[in-house]
């Protein structure tokens, strides 16, 4: 099976690119892999065709033109054709922002797309792929996360989800209370009971805010903040672990130390020395 892969390192918290790849598929050929995916990954077939399934969903037939994605969490199986096996290019993406922005399209309920081909939503996702085979700069890493927000404003645009007033005012309470952990983890006042009574909503309904569009906690998204900032501190300061864990809001070096060790799965001081240069 000829093709290419590629990963890429995490360049932002919101909206990312982990790998990205092509292959021209024999026939029959389907993927052996956990169909279980830890993150999200487009594909948009770009000739012959195959087969796409999800959970809770019917097998249906794709061919050039259309995409479907493999969501976050959700058992899939896809199949090139027998006779006319497809082709198709990928991009695996995560962050905070990127199930959000999905379940404002009417990609984040069956998975896939028919005939997008003279689309925006296509261009996007063209210019996007092209992006990503670019050298690493700080240019062109800026010129992928806007490509990234430019094609979910396309898919958006072009093929909402059902619903979409509802899932607006979901989207805006999720998006405030994602604002202000983003504007307040670093103070060690900053709790998710905090953000409840903030914006005057139940932990219950917070808690299954977070974890259907992100699949994360509120309070894993707030360790996620505490502990990736942590993680720039480390690399690029000389700052003491006492100075960093109470930058990022902790009270006490200890406390922090075990909670970035159960994060990265290494204690501050071995993933600063691993990370330097």
């Amino acid at each position: 099976m000829d093709g290419e892969y590629k990963t890429l390192s995490d360049k932002s918290i919101e909206s990312n690119i982990l790998f990205f790849g092509q292959d021209d598929c024999p026939p029959n050929y389907f993927f052996k892999g956990n169909n279980v995916r830890k993150n999200y990954v487009i594909h948009y077939i770009q000739k012959g065709k195959g087969s796409f399934a999800s959970a809770n969903h019917h097998v249906v037939e794709l061919k050039a033109g259309d995409i479907f994605i493999l969501p976050k969490g959700v058992p899939c199986f896809y199949q090139a054709d027998g006779h006319e096996p497809w082709s198709y290019f990928w991009i695996g993406l995560s962050g905070t922002k990127i199930a959000t922005m999905l379940s404002a399209t009417c990609l984040s309920t069956k998975y896939y797309l028919r005939n997008i081909d003279g689309s925006k939503s296509q261009s996007s996702l063209f210019a996007l792929y092209d992006a990503i085979h670019e050298p690493s700069s700080l240019a062109n890493d800026i010129n992928i996360e806007s490509l990234i927000y430019q094609m979910f404003y396309h898919l958006i645009r072009e093929f909402p989800a059902k619903n979409l007033s509802r899932t607006n005012q979901t989207n805006k309470k999720l998006k405030l209370a994602i604002t202000y952990l983003e504007d307040n983890f670093r103070n060690s006042n900053c709790t998710i009971i905090g953000v409840s009574h903030k914006l005057n909503l139940s932990r219950s309904y917070l808690y299954n805010l977070f974890k259907k569009s992100m699949n994360l906690s509120p309070q894993q998204f707030l360790i996620k903040l505490r502990m990736e900032e942590a993680k720039q501190y480390l690399i690029n300061s000389d700052n003491t672990i006492k100075e960093i864990s109470a930058a990022v809001g902790y009270t006490d070096e200890f406390t922090f130390s075990k909670a970035f060790k159960r994060y990265s799965g290494f204690s501050p001081k071995i993933f600063k020395k691993n990370n330097q240069n």
